[in-house]
């Protein structure tokens, strides 16, 4: 039942917000990220009330509907970006990849919520801000301020891990902010989407081996 209603919920996001984008309710990376925040912010917490192997199984379902829709362009909201990209391919293989590296409900949230909530942010902000203040690496222009959005997020990320002792063990302070500037140096290098797969992974690791 919870399986049914989860996929149903993540179809209504996409189809709202494939409504918004052909309306022009959502616009430009806001728009694209609206989508990216939502469904990672959802999937978080699958474990709470989900089987690791049903989720294995709903991110290879992901995977089919992701190739199938770029292929045929079905969700453009998703789609919009006009640099090449894999980051909805590495999406959807991190939702099943990450039940291989952790089996804690509170550290697989706290690995998603890295992709989509900090990397999600500090897309929107750095578009929207990041004018005068951009970098490049390897040729993609980078934004302070999109950086420091998601260094700033990462760690109330951490630090709500911290707070309620998720996976046992509490980060010191060094460790948290090793975390942070880790997490964002793989945001920055992990172009072409693919910071969508190493981020969660790399805090995945990291909170478990604390």
């Amino acid at each position: 039942m919870y399986v049914v209603l989860s996929v149903f919920a993540i179809f209504v996001l996409l189809m709202a917000s494939e409504i918004g984008w052909r309306r022009h309710w959502l616009k430009g990376e806001f728009g694209r990220k609206f989508v990216h925040i939502l469904v990672g912010s959802f999937v978080a917490f699958w474990p709470f009330y989900m089987s690791w192997n049903t989720i294995r199984a709903l991110s290879l379902a992901f995977l089919v509907v992701v190739v199938f829709s770029q292929k045929f362009k079905v969700f453009k909201a998703v789609h919009s970006v006009q640099r090449p990209t894999f980051g909805e391919i590495c999406f959807a293989l991190v939702v099943g990849g990450l039940t291989f590296v952790t089996h804690s409900k509170g550290i697989y949230a706290a690995s998603l919520l890295q992709m989509s909530l900090a990397d999600g942010l500090a897309a929107v902000v750095g578009v929207q801000y990041g004018h005068g203040n951009t970098y490049r690496i390897l040729s993609h222009a980078k934004s302070v301020v999109g950086t420091l959005t998601f260094m700033a997020v990462s760690a109330l990320i951490f630090a709500c891990f911290a707070a309620f002792g998720v996976g046992g063990n509490l980060p010191t302070l060094h460790e948290a902010i090793a975390g942070v500037v880790g997490a964002a140096m793989l945001e920055n290098i992990g172009l072409f989407g693919l910071d969508n797969l190493l981020v969660p992974l790399f805090v995945g690791l990291l909170l478990t081996n604390w």
